[in-house]
């Protein structure tokens, strides 16, 4: 278990709201190409193992791993599947490189969120059946962050509201959460809004972000209430896209030449999504935090990593999960916020890629988009949005509404 695990090849398409295009099979492709020769491997001679992060309710398809094998080039080759986001199959590929297994490991996500027409319908079927899902009942709701135009001519729901023509869309969880959050810590919600302004400004020089803007946190403000304290512009528009690494155990990094970016911590919670037994606190990313900083020997995070990019879905997502990893006191991460701290040019500079707010939420790529940030940073190659001196950098992502699942790492530059 001495073996050290690098990052050596990452290939990224752009993020678009609509690629209508491009095909799945497509962005897969384009993304896996670029990091298979970023890294300098040919797939067909060099990789020994592939992993592909999908959610067959998401691609359409059952036992989508049938469908994986001929874009990504692992046709007759060791290939598997991870139901979850991009961030596990990081710390798949790690295991398997630890172990000795293999030595190098390709893994990608994706997301082609603009095929879906009824994306909040899918994301109910992870909702308890008997006792939330059933919330849920036909409406006519405006198209908003990806979700369905729900019609009044759709089959009714086995259990229906007491009133069939309204429906709550499954991100009213999210509004719970925001509500608990602001209570426990005070922070307010023309702080969440300065998340927006924030990220959606880092956006700009991020070239293949698609959400960037100029706005005002009094933009955000008098945004539509959607989920109550959630606006419009609180929640992170969906996007398609595709993001591939290829990894590999120190010794085969040092012969191929290439500049060593250790993934020197990983963590992860996977909690229950019934929301009756568990709480609004983030505590996935608590779990998660503490078991990637004591596999990479990290003893204060704050001081330590110079660089982070965190799931921001939702605007109070960032804050609350900045605390939530020890990287902010409780009711903390709003005030570094207003002093610049997470700028760019701020001493602890948070989602410099404009997070998801100003890429896109793309669905099971958000922790492969998180980690390509912080690798793209300690390689020195993010241009105007570049961190000087960055060496420790860290990437946390969750499943989304309704889980209680994320996942973290970190790297380090070698």
């Amino acid at each position: 278990m001495s073996r050290k695990v690098c990052v050596i090849g990452i290939g990224h398409t752009d993020f678009n709201s609509m690629t209508p295009d491009m095909q799945w099979k497509e962005i897969m492709y384009e993304a896996c190409q670029k990091s298979y020769v970023d890294a300098g491997v040919d797939p067909r001679k060099d990789i020994d193992s592939f992993i592909t992060c999908a959610e067959d309710y998401w691609e359409g398809f059952s036992i989508f791993d049938e469908f994986v094998p001929d874009q990504i080039g692992a046709v007759l080759r060791p290939c598997c599947t991870v139901c979850g986001d991009g961030i596990y199959g990081l710390g798949n590929a790690y295991m398997q490189i630890k172990t000795g297994i293999v030595d190098v490991v390709a893994v990608e996500a994706h997301s082609k969120a603009s095929d879906m027409l009824t994306y909040g319908d899918i994301v109910l079927f992870a909702y308890d059946p008997i006792f939330e899902r059933p919330i849920s009942g036909p409406v006519e709701r405006p198209n908003y962050a990806g979700s369905p135009s729900y019609s009044k001519e759709r089959p009714k729901p086995l259990v229906g509201s007491t009133d069939e023509k309204e429906r709550i869309h499954p991100y009213f969880l999210a509004g719970l959460e925001m509500q608990h959050y602001l209570r426990k810590t005070n922070t307010t919600e023309e702080q969440c809004a300065s998340v927006v302004v924030k990220n959606k400004k880092n956006a700009f020089n991020n070239p293949y972000a698609d959400y960037e803007a100029k706005i005002s946190v009094d933009d955000v403000m008098s945004s539509e209430y959607l989920f109550k304290p959630i606006k419009r512009l609180d929640i992170s528009p969906n996007v398609d896209g595709a993001v591939s690494f290829v990894l590999a155990d120190e010794k085969t990094a040092k012969n191929l030449g290439v500049e060593l970016i250790y993934l020197s911590g990983f963590g992860w919670s996977s909690e229950t999504p019934w929301l009756s037994t568990r709480g609004m606190d983030a505590a996935y990313a608590t779990k998660a935090a503490k078991m990637a900083y004591k596999m990479a020997g990290i003893l204060q995070p704050r001081k330590e990593i110079d660089i982070a990019e965190v799931d921001d879905r939702f605007s109070y997502k960032e804050l609350q999960h900045l605390e939530a990893m020890g990287l902010a006191r409780p009711g903390e991460a709003a005030q570094m916020l207003e002093e610049g701290v997470l700028d760019v040019k701020g001493s602890f500079p948070t989602n410099t890629s404009g997070g998801s707010l100003g890429v896109g939420n793309s669905l099971e790529a958000t922790g492969l988009q998180k980690s390509l940030e912080i690798v793209t940073q300690l390689r020195g190659y993010a241009g105007k949005r570049q961190v000087p001196g960055a060496e420790i950098g860290i990437a946390q992502a969750w499943r989304g509404i309704p889980s209680g699942s994320g996942a973290v790492a970190i790297f380090k530059r070698g």
